[in-house]
């Protein structure tokens, strides 16, 4: 995959400065209380491997679609993508529709990889991502 441009990356980080990102603990936490785990990657991506139980929504879609999948906009979320800048970027797209509890995964897919290789994460999200 090939890295993001300086222009996305400077994107994504000026979304993080309005939106909330959480760690694997956090979100295994929200996770287990209810909360939605909402993959906007491609749909190739998805179809390759994706956290157990997640929803599938394109961020290329997404304005388009959230109310069909997530009518509710009480809802709690919790975003992921590969590397957290689409996640990051899908989170104040959210926030900006009026969803009022919503986070975005840290890091992403790979940052839960390398925890979970690295024998560092504990946490219960419901993965590893399926194939």
């Amino acid at each position: 995959m090939a890295l993001p441009s300086p222009d996305f990356v400077r994107l994504a980080d000026d979304a993080r400065s309005r939106i909330t990102e959480i760690n694997f603990t956090e979100a295994a936490r929200r996770v287990a209380t209810g909360a939605i785990l909402l993959d906007i990657r491609e749909k190739e991506e998805f179809s390759r491997s994706h956290l157990t139980g997640a929803k599938h929504l394109s961020r290329g879609v997404l304005e388009m679609r959230i109310t069909d999948v997530l009518p509710d906009k009480t809802t709690a979320i919790v975003c992921y993508c590969t590397g957290g800048n689409r996640s990051a970027l899908a989170a104040d797209t959210l926030q900006k529709m009026g969803y009022t509890n919503v986070a975005s995964l840290a890091g992403g897919l790979t940052a839960f990889s390398e925890q979970q290789k690295a024998g560092k994460d504990g946490s219960a999200l419901p993965g590893p991502p399926q194939t």
